[in-house]
């Protein structure tokens, strides 16, 4: 049993680890408030462009867009897809980032040309540690999101999509399906698919007159793009209120691990004294004997 002073000591240095559990609590816990709400103040803004979208399309089923184009007749061995995996820039928030990194690598394996855009420092060191090739890492875009982010992430999509460098984009990122889970989502960006806008509706309903200026198709490559931008932006918010809401829950998890142990300590400590003014007590009583036993 280690003696009184050296459990005071561990005492000491788990209490000032607590406090380092409860601030970075608090700390994920305002960051997690200020992200949803930043989402639900720009989400009416996407929603009205993916509204339009669905307005082009009913009035132009037909379209010819290169962000619709079909993907499905290009063989497998010749696909070339990209792949944006969103993870945190640091550790302490449970299994987060092992959750997305899992099935990235899962999903790289499996693919015969893929194209790797990483958003994230665990990212970037998990997949050179693993020796899997990263054609991008976005620095800077996981730690408060923005729509200036996003919009930078969406212009380096666009360009390599459009240059035909890949033929299809998903998003591997995680959402938080309540306060106590969160799962890694794995979503298709580009090509955009036309029944996801809803644009099937009853033959006897009147369409309204729209005018396309200066054409449906420019102004369809400028609305996509934005849209794809809100895309992005939802996926890198909700990571980020994911990764906050996991690591709320790592470091209550450590403070009630923290308060266990205490208790442990608080009683070999209790054992300890006790112990010691015992040996201090025989210690007397046997000095004491021993004069009486001199006389």
């Amino acid at each position: 049993m280690a003696n009184a002073k050296e459990i005071q000591t561990r005492m000491k240095s788990i209490r000032d680890t607590m406090k380092i559990t409860n601030a970075m609590y608090m700390i994920s816990s305002s960051k997690l408030k200020r992200a949803r709400k930043n989402l639900e103040n720009i989400e009416p803004y996407f929603y009205a462009i993916q509204s339009s979208i669905g307005r082009i399309l009913r009035h132009i089923p037909d379209i010819n867009s290169i962000y619709f184009r079909d993907t499905e007749n290009i063989p497998e061995k010749d696909k070339k897809t990209g792949y944006i995996v969103v993870t945190a820039d640091k550790g302490l928030a449970g299994g987060y980032n092992h959750n997305v990194l899992k099935m990235a690598e899962e999903k790289i394996r499996n693919c015969s040309n893929p194209r790797l855009y990483v958003l994230g420092e665990i990212g970037r060191h998990y997949f050179e540690r693993k020796n899997i090739p990263i054609d991008i890492q976005f620095h800077y875009t996981v730690q408060n999101p923005t729509l200036g982010r996003a919009r930078h992430i969406t212009t380096t999509i666009m360009e390599d999509y459009v240059n035909r460098e890949i033929d299809e984009v998903y998003v591997i990122f995680t959402k938080m399906e309540s306060a106590m889970k969160e799962e890694v989502d794995f979503m298709k960006l580009l090509p955009l698919k036309k029944s996801r806008f809803d644009i099937n509706i009853p033959a006897d309903v009147m369409l309204e007159e729209l005018a396309f200026v200066p054409s449906p198709k420019a102004v369809m490559d400028i609305i996509v793009p934005s849209y794809v931008s809100g895309f992005i932006y939802g996926a890198l918010v909700e990571s980020f209120a994911s990764e906050q809401n996991a690591r709320m829950m790592a470091m209550q998890t450590a403070t009630e691990s923290a308060k266990e142990m205490l208790h442990i300590l608080d009683v070999e400590y209790n054992r300890a004294r006790q112990a010691a003014i015992t040996q201090e007590i025989t210690e007397v009583i046997a000095g004491a004997k021993a004069q009486k036993n001199k006389k």
